[in-house]
């Protein structure tokens, strides 16, 4: 595709615990971010996308896992910032030996009756490689929890063997869409009618890790060529746009082919905000019909070369009308070893880092736009730990959630 944004020489990024941004620019410092640990889970290895917020109950919802078969469900309360574990997955929900799950992998989403939702997956390679096997992976499932009556249900397998990696909910009529690994189904699934629709196979080689909806209730993917894919939830029609997704010259088909780590929405404008795999920050415009426009808005930072380097798995729209974003995570980082916190001003094009971190302190955030009523922005995120007992896929280490508000200190 043509460039047609500015490229700037990026300021050098100095490798220190914490650095605010310079004094001429210093409205946000370290004072402006916070850690809370998760208690009561000693063997905890790290959190995915799984975490969101319930306006309703003024609560984030954490899913902290070991990487293996344990996987525990948080409550963070806000008013108080009591931290509480409420129980493990496969003893909250009465599952059977055999139906093990290793993580949530998706988001934690209210849905419209106030209830949380989310799937989960297998999470390593007892999922992927004997799927018939005893201790194999039996598949993934929808869940529900209840705040008020604090129960969790299970609402079913998706397909069998598959994990579900993600998921969006309608919130105008309750569908939940997910999608599958390592087939990569779209599937739609209506909770009140308890009926499951897979829509086919949308990929190939690569699952995107992204599901998310709109206003209207429509839920939206990308399929193997990048292209926004629409299931129209009025219609039941499944569209597909004409045009893959943005992306810059000589950007490697595996970054091209991943699709979406996140998202975040501005619903004043009526814009979804996307960072794609390939590091390129896309506005999305949907449509109650048909599919919206996409346009291209430029890299994650001002690189002097594209395609830019780092991975974004994380966003969210903040009150102050600007996309903050953490550079860093699964080995891909714009500074060695360093985890950058970004702040993107879509009104006036620019973007710029506020706050750094060693891997130790933060190697990876996660979530899709949590936030609260409060302007306080959540993600799910993890250190590198020399002492962490077990290695996951990307390594040792420790998970904690990140509360960061760009407007008010939180220390």
């Amino acid at each position: 595709m043509k460039r047609l944004f500015p490229v700037h020489r990026i300021i050098p990024l100095l490798a220190a615990a914490v650095l605010a941004s310079s004094p001429a620019r210093g409205e946000i410092t370290e004072r402006n971010i916070r850690f809370v640990e998760y208690p009561g889970f000693r063997e905890a290895h790290s959190t995915w996308k799984s975490i969101g917020y319930s306006s309703r109950h003024d609560k984030v919802f954490i899913g902290v896992t070991d990487h293996r078969g344990k996987v525990g469900l948080y409550e963070y309360e806000v008013p108080s910032g009591r931290m509480r574990l409420l129980g493990f997955i496969a003893e909250l929900a009465n599952l059977r030996e055999y139906q093990w799950q290793g993580k949530v992998h998706s988001e934690i989403i209210e849905g419209p009756d106030g209830c949380m939702y989310f799937s989960t997956d297998g999470g390593e390679s007892r999922e992927e490689y004997l799927m018939n096997h005893p201790h194999g992976y039996s598949g993934g499932f929808f869940f529900k929890w209840d705040p008020v009556l604090e129960r969790l249900t299970c609402l079913g397998q998706g397909l069998e063997y598959e994990s579900i990696k993600d998921i969006a909910v309608d919130r105008v009529g309750g569908l939940i869409y997910g999608v599958s690994y390592p087939q990569v189904h779209l599937l739609v699934y209506d909770p009140r009618e308890n009926l499951l629709r897979d829509l086919g196979r949308m990929g190939s080689a690569h699952v995107p890790r992204t599901v998310f909806s709109d206003r209207w209730g429509n839920g939206y993917y990308v399929d193997w060529r990048q292209r926004l894919v629409k299931y129209e939830r009025e219609t039941g029609r499944l569209l597909f746009s004409s045009d893959s997704l943005p992306a810059f010259d000589g950007t490697p088909a595996p970054m091209i082919i991943t699709g979406v780590p996140t998202y975040a929405v501005d619903s004043s404008q009526g814009v979804i905000y996307l960072i794609t795999y390939g590091n390129m920050i896309c506005a999305f415009r949907p449509q109650k019909t048909g599919i919206g426009p996409v346009e291209a808005l430029g890299p994650t930072w001002d690189s002097p070369e594209l395609p830019p380097s780092g991975y974004s798995p994380n966003s969210a729209f903040a009150g102050n009308g600007k996309l903050y974003y953490f550079i860093g995570g699964h080995g891909r980082y714009m500074v060695r070893d360093t985890t950058v916190l970004m702040e993107f001003d879509p009104a006036a094009g620019t973007r710029r880092p506020v706050l750094r971190f060693p891997i130790d302190v933060i190697s990876e955030a996660t979530g899709a736009d949590v936030r609260d009523s409060r302007g306080n922005l959540y993600f799910a995120g993890r250190r590198r730990s020399l002492t962490a007992e077990d290695m996951g896929e990307s390594g040792a280490s420790r998970p904690f959630m990140i509360i960061f508000n760009p407007e008010r200190n939180l220390k």
